[in-house]
């Protein structure tokens, strides 16, 4: 791996953008004219799961990492006022984005920013300069069996029966097993991560919020075959950096990742599915070698 000297960071800017009625919460550091990076969290997550990441690359890049409506310090409408599927989560980012100006930007992926990601890179390919990706999946295969069993019935039929593995998810202890499952430097795990997520979700109004996301993932598994037919087409340069213990997606994610786009550079850690809580200085490391090798916009 080439490797390449960090930059002094400079302070990270915590911003509010009017969008589709609500507001939209921001983290932004970095030279405004330096290559962008756009930073999409998971589930149940937010930026704040970049906060470690931020300060490690924005002395050389312009770092833009957004909570989706829901999420974080966004608002969170009621799904009477704002239509709450991953279509509509990537309108949100994609208008922030126009707004910032980011006409390039290389694109990190995790989780649910895999599903937003993707949206983003099939509306304007152009603007992708690459692809990171942490534990998001193009594939059925990637998933973890014992998750996806429950995913049918409920997408099917939606009632207190189909959805009672999905609201599980949102109980305090599931939270912190999401942080907690196959982390290998324990003392490296802040309470603050998983107790920042549980508020989110524990806001009123927000269980329905996260259901109806829960039960359009099934549009997510649709456009799976849009998505490899992206990667590869269009082979866009990527970096895999993965938690390989984590309980959701499999290793078999990876290896379809690499499948479709065979010049991917592979880094697994001995982590779970928030990798940046244990393994943030090596991946900024593996970032900023990735970003260097980058051709020029």
């Amino acid at each position: 791996m080439t490797s390449v000297t960090a930059v002094e960071p400079v302070p990270t800017h915590f911003r509010t953008a009017t969008i589709a009625g609500t507001e939209v919460f921001y983290r932004e550091a970095g030279p405004q004219d330096a290559p962008a990076l756009l930073l999409l969290h998971g589930f149940p997550s937010s930026s704040h799961m970049f906060r470690d990441l931020i300060p490690r690359l924005s002395g050389q890049y312009r770092v833009i990492a957004p909570d989706y409506p829901g999420f974080g310090h966004s608002g969170a409408p009621s799904p009477a006022a704002f239509d709450y599927s991953f279509d509509r989560l990537a309108d949100v980012v994609e208008e922030l984005v126009d707004r910032l100006g980011l006409e390039s930007y290389v694109l990190y992926l995790q989780d649910y920013g895999g599903p937003v990601g993707f949206r983003l890179a099939l509306r304007r390919p152009e603007r992708v300069r690459g692809l990171i990706m942490q534990n998001a999946v193009a594939n059925a295969e990637g998933w973890n069996p014992e998750v996806t069993a429950s995913m049918g019935p409920f997408w099917r039929e939606r009632n207190a029966e189909t959805e009672k593995p999905f609201a599980d998810l949102l109980k305090p202890e599931t939270t912190r097993f999401q942080y907690t499952h196959g982390a290998s430097r324990a003392e490296r795990l802040s309470p603050d991560a998983w107790t920042m997520d549980q508020a989110g979700l524990d806001r009123p109004g927000n269980r329905e919020i996260q259901l109806r996301l829960l039960h359009d993932y099934q549009s997510n598994f649709a456009a799976y075959p849009v998505w490899q037919r992206y990667l590869a087409e269009r082979q866009p340069p990527m970096l895999i950096v993965w938690g390989k213990n984590d309980p959701f997606f499999t290793l078999q994610g990876v290896d379809y990742l690499k499948q479709q786009v065979p010049s991917a550079e592979v880094h697994l850690f001995d982590a779970g599915h928030f990798a940046l809580e244990t393994h943030a200085g090596e991946i900024a490391e593996h970032i900023r070698a990735f970003m260097a090798r980058l051709p020029a916009r």
